[in-house]
């Protein structure tokens, strides 16, 4: 089995889909993800992406299903946080389904639907693609702390 390079920053940078910036927020951990990047498709719709290198794959060279969840995870925080005026919430529950694979080089993006924000709960899916082709769904229930 062959390895797969990670592109250096600067060809991953000019990889990036228009409207995408580096990412101001969110945590040490995912940085660790990084560079990831976000954009807003809309006054209510954030979008998370990440370009996929070598440091994301498994052994069968595949984004790995915990470095999505990871995504999934994040932009799901990040997005009830923008919609809930910044107040702190954690997850609580995660439930994720993989519907296909991520490659090196492909462009995922991490797309959330807040279903409810509650007085101490928020309820969102997440839908990872890349392109028009869904690769993972999430639903996750945040407490406020």
């Amino acid at each position: 089995m062959t390895s797969t390079i990670a592109p250096t920053t600067a060809q991953a940078e000019s990889s990036i889909p228009e409207g995408f910036e580096p990412i101001d927020r969110g945590s040490a951990f995912l940085a660790l993800l990084g560079p990831v990047y976000m954009k807003q498709a809309s006054p209510d719709r954030t979008v998370i992406g990440v370009r996929i290198d070598g440091r994301h794959t498994n052994v069968k060279g595949i984004a790995h299903g915990g470095m999505l969840t990871t995504l999934a995870d994040s932009a799901l925080g990040i997005a009830i946080a923008i919609a809930n005026n910044e107040k702190p919430m954690v997850t609580v529950n995660l439930s994720t389904d993989f519907v296909a694979a991520a490659h090196p080089g492909d462009w995922v993006e991490a797309h959330v639907d807040i279903q409810r924000i509650g007085a101490r709960l928020a309820f969102a899916n997440c839908y990872l693609h890349v392109g028009e082709k869904r690769i993972m769904r999430a639903s996750g229930v945040f407490a406020s702390v």
